[in-house]
C-alpha cells in the first residue's frame, strides 16, 4: 500500500515537559486512523505537527513523501482540518465563509459557488446559507468546519473532535461519510474521545498516553488486551485507569453533603 504518513523519531517538549516521546508511525492511503488519547496525550501536538501549526520538534515527519521541515506548504493543499476549536469569521454568512476558504483552496470562483451551494444543500442548511455564523448554534458552526475541511477534495482529513454538536442524522451522515471516503482511498486521521464512534469507524486504533503509543492495531487486534472488550476498557486498562467508580461516588457524596 502506498505509504501517506511517515513519523519517524518525534519528539516534542514545551519547556520542561516532554509531550510526545519518539513517536514512530507509518500511515497508509486509504486507511481510518482512531487517535486516541487522555487528555494531554500529545494526539493535539501530533496532529498539528504535520499540519505544520507547531515548530521546534525534533525527528522527522513526512507527508505525500515529502519532509514537512523543507518549508514546502505545497502538501497542505491537499489536507482538510477540522479542529477541536476553531477560529471561525462568524461577521460573514455561511457563504461568504465557505467560499473565501474554497478560494483559498484554488478553486475558481464558478467552482466554489457550485461546491458551495451542493455541501449546504447535503448538509441541510440552504435556509441559513446566508446568515451570519455568529447566529448559528454548535452544531451548526460544526458543519460549516466540516464543509469546509471537504471542499477542496483533499486527500487526508484531519478531525478532532468532528461531532461536536452534531444532531443524530448529521453524525450519521459523517461516519458514512469516512467509511465511503476510506473506500476511495482517502486517509483519515480522527481524534475523538467518544470510544463506541472510534471503535466503529476506525480501521486501525493508536493509544496515546505521556507522548508514547502504547497500542496500534484493529480494534479485533486491541481486544485481546482486555477481558471486556470495549474499547473504552481498553482504552482504561492500557492508561492504568480505573478510578471512575470511586471518584463518581465521591462527587455524590460531596453533592448529598
Amino acid at each position: 500500500m502506498e505509504n501517506i504518513i511517515s513519523i519517524k523519531g518525534l519528539s516534542m517538549s514545551y519547556g520542561a515537559k516532554k509531550v510526545l516521546n519518539d513517536i514512530n508511525l507509518e500511515v497508509n492511503k486509504g486507511q481510518v486512523i482512531g487517535y486516541i488519547g487522555p487528555n494531554g496525550a500529545g494526539k493535539s501536538t501530533t496532529v498539528k505537527i504535520m499540519l505544520g501549526l507547531v515548530s521546534g520538534y525534533t525527528g522527522t515527519v513526512k507527508v505525500f513523501g515529502e519532509d514537512i521541515a523543507n518549508g514546502d506548504v505545497e502538501y497542505k493543499r491537499r489536507i482538510g482540518y477540522v479542529p477541536e476549536s476553531a477560529d471561525i469569521y462568524d461577521n460573514l454568512t455561511a457563504r461568504e465563509y465557505l467560499l473565501f476558504i474554497a478560494q483559498l483552496f484554488g478553486l475558481n470562483e464558478l467552482e466554489a459557488i457550485k461546491k458551495v451551494n451542493q455541501l449546504i444543500c447535503a448538509f441541510n442548511m440552504e435556509d441559513v446559507i446566508n446568515s451570519r455564523i455568529s447566529s448559528f448554534s454548535k452544531g451548526m458552526k460544526q458543519k460549516i468546519l466540516i464543509i469546509s475541511s471537504l471542499i477542496h477534495n483533499p486527500d487526508i482529513l484531519f478531525l478532532d473532535e468532528p461531532l461536536a454538536g452534531l444532531d443524530a442524522n448529521s453524525v450519521m451522515i459523517v461516519k458514512e461519510l469516512l467509511a465511503i471516503l476510506a473506500s476511495k482511498g482517502k486517509t483519515v486521521f480522527y481524534s475523538s474521545h467518544i470510544m463506541d464512534v472510534v471503535e466503529k469507524i476506525s480501521d486501525r486504533i493508536i493509544l496515546l498516553n505521556n507522548g508514547n503509543i502504547i497500542a496500534d492495531g484493529s480494534f479485533e487486534e486491541l481486544k485481546k488486551m482486555s477481558k471486556d472488550g470495549s474499547l473504552e476498557q481498553i482504552f482504561n486498562d492500557l492508561t492504568g485507569f480505573n478510578q471512575q467508580k470511586e471518584i463518581a461516588n465521591s462527587i455524590i457524596q460531596i453533592m448529598e453533603d
